[in-house]
């Protein structure tokens, strides 16, 4: 076991599945009277934005309590499903502050619910007023939903307020992150620290901090818990690795492969860590010419792209994400974290891989 096993791509049974999850939000729709069908337009598209994605939250909770000793899967899977649905929640969110359209090769919640207005002949203000009410209320069921299934786990008093606080804790860090996200650069040029501290608060925390604190107090063995404060190092200097994974995979990789834009973070002017290597480079003057260009394209940003590989900005950030594998193996060998845990950690920090989600094994 080492830093070798990143990347990893071997896929024995799946050990987690949206299937339940997804037929649990298509039957909310029934629950409550739906005259004009709203209703069911919000939960039909919360179950389709739930379907297709790579399950690693999820799969990793469950990875976690299983190698943390947890021995009742059915407590667990309520849990995944929870943390997915949290996931989503974040994601429908996210889109309709990045304004963006396509999220796994599909519509967003947010244009499903402007393509609707537009059909029935809404005005443009009409159709992106439809747009943005249906994203922010459909990340509002999602996030409720998802806060309401961890209360409901059949746990001790106890475990479910610190399961509670702790999703609290979560929500509000990677809220501060989100906002922190959209107004790194009024401040100016990209600082380097700032990036990676924004991209532990918005994205570590709930990917992996979560999942991996969530599985321990579920677990609720003395032993469990006294790896709390590791298993969370752990999974910041991980989270941070996965996002800077993903900030290459979010520009370099092909939308058809990664179901999602290769320029939105250019456009929305995020100063996400590739951002902020390439302002110290030859490449930020062209990096800077379309940073937050709202009209910004996959072949305006074609340059950007060229300029970023010749300057060795993508092979910077990429060794970054790997200083921060080995850091997490680190700690997390030193304070006792099972090994075949830390092996899927480091597999499930590199989301172009989608390690983490395949290869925890059979279902039990």
């Amino acid at each position: 076991m080492s830093a070798v096993a990143v990347g990893s791509t071997h896929a024995p049974a799946r050990a987690w599945t949206p299937d339940a999850l997804v037929g649990t939000l298509r039957g909310q729709a029934t629950r409550l009277p739906d005259p004009d069908g709203h209703l069911a337009s919000l939960w039909d598209a919360l179950a389709d934005a739930a379907d297709g994605g790579s399950g690693v939250r999820p799969a990793l909770l469950l990875a976690a309590y299983r190698a943390l000793g947890g021995q009742r899967d059915d407590l667990a899977r309520e849990l995944a499903d929870a943390t997915e649905l949290l996931h989503t929640a974040f994601l429908v969110h996210d889109d309709v502050i990045d304004h963006d359209d396509v999220r796994r090769g599909r519509p967003t919640v947010a244009a499903r619910h402007g393509a609707a207005a537009r059909a029935r002949g809404a005005s443009p203000a009409g159709i992106a007023d439809a747009a943005l009410a249906g994203g922010i209320l459909a990340g509002d069921l999602a996030l409720v939903r998802a806060v309401s299934a961890v209360a409901a786990l059949d746990v001790s008093p106890a475990t479910r307020t610190a399961l509670l606080d702790l999703l609290g804790d979560v929500v509000a860090e990677s809220a501060a992150g989100e906002l922190a996200d959209t107004t790194a650069l009024a401040a100016g040029r990209p600082s380097l620290p700032t990036a990676l501290a924004t991209a532990e608060r918005k994205t570590a925390v709930y990917t992996f901090v979560w999942p991996l604190r969530a599985a321990a107090l579920l677990v609720g063995t003395p032993a469990a818990l006294a790896l709390g404060p590791a298993l969370e190092h752990v999974g910041r200097l991980v989270g941070v690795a996965f996002q800077m994974r993903d900030d290459l995979r979010g520009t370099f990789g092909d939308p058809a492969a990664t179901g999602k834009s290769c320029v939105s973070d250019l456009r929305a002017g995020r100063a996400t860590a590739l951002v902020a290597v390439a302002a110290g480079t030859g490449a930020w003057p062209e990096v800077l010419r379309v940073l937050g260009d709202p009209e910004l394209d996959a072949a305006g940003a074609e340059p950007v792209r060229r300029a970023l590989a010749e300057h060795g900005v993508p092979e910077a950030v990429a060794r970054l994400a790997d200083d921060r594998i080995m850091s997490a193996l680190h700690v997390g060998r030193a304070a006792g974290v099972p090994e075949e845990l830390l092996d899927l950690l480091c597999a499930g920090a590199r989301p172009d891989a989608e390690t983490l989600a395949t290869t925890v094994g059979a279902d039990a």
